[in-house]
């Protein structure tokens, strides 16, 4: 990148933003580290409504970014996703198309921006790659945020088509790190479990995990994550979405989850599935072939250790945090 940049971080204050900035502050290496001549900018709701359009231009007017990395969006669990399905698509559009259009007017160098795995179509086959984005409607529970986020894809290509902007993207598989939503009720499985453990560990009562805990899915910590937005942000040369994800050969169950922050707590009470309640997508496995033809040798953090990590945080961090 240029000697002088200012990096702006759209939903900074999140889950993945808050890595982003633990890594440019921690890291030390000239590849993921922060670098002379970078100024880093990390929005949080508080800097205004990127729903807005004003609110938009007064940031951009304000920061006058050379790089931005657009991980800002309005999420949910599934009951939100299931019932607020316009506000979903809308809102999100809204947000997406204020940043890549005043990213477009104020010349900014690339922009990368955050997709899910929930854009992937329904009925598909395995293991998902990027190709594979627009082969059909996304699961029918959350289609308001997918659509909504399929979107930047599309704009993405037609930006660089009309304007020759460098607008991409990045899919990221099941995030999870400091700063998550620990909330009970909306959380993602894996805080939500350790919230759960810990109030077991607490109150003296069993750690029930609801389903049998043999789907499967792919986690990636947050830090190892921020490292891969960075270079994303910094050396990936194409437009097409990329998915950062660990391999499909480190997928793991949800009962493998729930053992490794069993321990990483130190639950010494009784823990078991509760087979009565509903599993879920069995699987929803993602290559990461065309990551690791990039970065043949990037290292993951091992599960374990990033369980441990996460939940030390967790109990640290526990009065102050989201839950």
């Amino acid at each position: 990148m240029a000697t002088e940049s200012v990096i702006l971080v759209t939903g900074g204050s999140g889950l993945v933003g808050q890595a982003i900035k633990w890594v440019i502050e921690n890291d030390t290496s000239a590849q993921f580290g922060k670098k002379k001549g970078e100024t880093w900018v990390f929005l949080t709701s508080k800097d205004g409504d990127l729903r807005k359009e004003a609110d938009t231009k007064a940031i951009f007017d304000k920061y006058k970014p050379t790089h931005v990395i657009h991980l800002a969006a309005l999420v949910g669990g599934l009951f939100k996703n299931m019932k607020y399905k316009l506000d979903f698509l809308r809102e999100n559009m809204l947000i997406n198309d204020n940043v890549l259009e005043y990213s477009k007017r104020y010349e900014v160098k690339k922009v990368v921006s955050c997709l899910s795995t929930c854009v992937f179509p329904d009925k598909t086959t395995y293991p998902i790659d990027e190709t594979m984005i627009h082969n059909g409607p996304p699961h029918e529970s959350n289609f308001g945020y997918a659509y909504g986020k399929r979107m930047i894809d599309v704009q993405n290509r037609a930006y660089n088509e009309q304007y020759g902007c460098n607008f991409t993207s990045a899919v990221p598989t099941n995030v999870f790190g400091p700063h998550d939503n620990y909330g009970l009720e909306d959380s993602h499985v894996l805080p939500g479990l350790t919230h759960k453990c810990l109030l077991a560990k607490k109150n003296g009562t069993p750690f029930i995990v609801s389903g049998t805990g043999k789907p499967l899915r792919q986690f990636i910590y947050s830090r190892d994550l921020a490292k891969l937005f960075i270079w994303t942000l910094r050396e990936y040369p194409e437009i097409d979405p990329i998915i950062l994800s660990v391999g499909e050969e480190d997928e793991v169950s949800i009962k493998d989850v729930a053992d490794a922050i069993v321990k990483a707590i130190d639950f010494k009470g009784e823990y078991s599935f509760d087979t009565s309640r509903a599993d879920g997508q069995f699987k929803k496995t993602a290559s990461n072939e065309k990551l690791r033809k990039y970065l043949p040798d990037f290292k993951f953090t091992p599960f374990d250790v990033a369980v441990k990590e996460s939940v030390e945080w967790f109990v640290a961090n526990y009065d102050t945090c989201r839950k």
